[in-house]
């Protein structure tokens, strides 16, 4: 984990995943669309005393998705680790849904994250190896629920992207795999028309272990599937979510 790319590295799951890398050594690269977010992301690293910097990236571009894969290598040389995290939710029965809705969704949450390991699994290649970990979500591969039919299709989409593509690259010395949280304390896990003290009920009343998980817990997970602890470990989707859909 020399070097690392995570989309979606300005807030939430991303923003742990970057600052954990960093921690262990790594120097992050941070793309997404929001400069600010992205900045306090690095911010938050160099203060620790890591090394990193941000690349305002829509992974759903194709010239932008290849900027973001490409400037890891430029400025750091490699390409080890890369964390697709960049995502978006849905809210809305199925035929309520605009196309352009459904679209938006279906085009970060699959095409974006498609485009991303495109460019990245170029790099990786010419290199001889690395590792992806896609975020995915226990919505969708894992289990279905009411108003986010979008999103579920998306993940589970991802999922199978991911088990894949790990099955074509690893010859190549290139491992992916993902992991599907379950409801996390970042703003994605806040319905709408709820508080975050509503949230936090909810959650204690279906979770079996009685809480969200942290940001930094989904971050450990990452960081575990993309080090050589976990060198056998291939095509594998985590899930993290508390006993939700056990």
């Amino acid at each position: 984990m020399r070097t690392a790319l995570v989309t979606g590295g300005g807030s939430g799951i991303g923003r742990a995943t970057a600052v954990a890398l960093a921690a262990q050594g790594a120097k992050v690269v941070v793309a997404g669309r929001r400069a600010h977010t992205l900045i306090e992301t690095v911010k938050a690293i160099e203060e620790n005393g890591g090394t990193a910097s941000h690349v305002l990236a829509d992974v759903t571009i194709p010239d932008e998705a290849a900027r973001a894969a490409g400037a890891t290598v430029d400025r750091y040389g490699s390409l080890d680790t890369a964390v697709n995290c960049a995502g978006l939710p849905s809210w809305g029965l199925t035929a309520d849904m605009t196309p352009a809705e459904w679209e938006e969704v279906v085009s970060v949450n699959v095409n974006g994250t498609w485009l991303c390991m495109k460019y990245e699994i170029e790099h990786m290649l010419r290199q001889g190896g690395g590792a992806i970990v896609n975020v995915s979500s226990r919505i969708g591969p894992h289990m279905r629920v009411t108003h986010q039919s979008a999103y579920a299709a998306s993940k589970s989409a991802l999922s199978t992207l991911t088990r894949s593509a790990a099955r074509e690259y690893i010859p190549h010395g290139i491992r992916i795999n993902a992991v599907s949280p379950g409801p996390t304390d970042t703003a994605m896990a806040v319905w709408p028309g709820e508080t975050p003290a509503d949230r936090d009920d909810r959650v204690a009343r279906d979770i079996p272990a009685g809480r969200l998980a942290r940001p930094e817990e989904i971050a450990a997970a990452v960081l575990w599937l993309a080090s050589p602890d976990a060198a056998f470990v291939v095509g594998h989707d985590l899930v993290i979510d508390g006993g939700l859909s056990a």
